[in-house]
């Protein structure tokens, strides 16, 4: 399966659903929290092409965006194949 990073905030409800969604799926993930680290969140501003809203999702090396963007690819069926493919694509 490929990696994941989640970025989170503490007391984030989108954070939270995107970690539900996740662990509901049998995901494992590595969670990054930058609720008091702004050189975390730069990193992940920086990872993430600007973006400094939480959740920033990375599946392998491709940035998945935030919570609606990760519930639109389960939604589109992508996410499994996604998750799976080794690839870290969009598809």
């Amino acid at each position: 399966m490929t990696s994941v990073e989640i970025y989170t905030q503490k007391y984030c409800p989108y954070c939270h659903w995107a970690k539900e969604l996740l662990t509901r799926k049998g995901v494992d993930f590595r969670e990054i929290d930058v609720t008091a680290d702004r050189q975390m969140r730069e990193e992940m501003a920086a990872r993430a092409n600007g973006r400094a809203t939480v959740p920033q999702i990375f599946i392998g090396a491709t940035h998945i965006g935030g919570c609606d963007e990760l519930y639109a690819l389960e939604k589109g069926g992508k996410l499994d194949r996604l998750l799976g493919s080794g690839e870290g694509r969009p598809a």
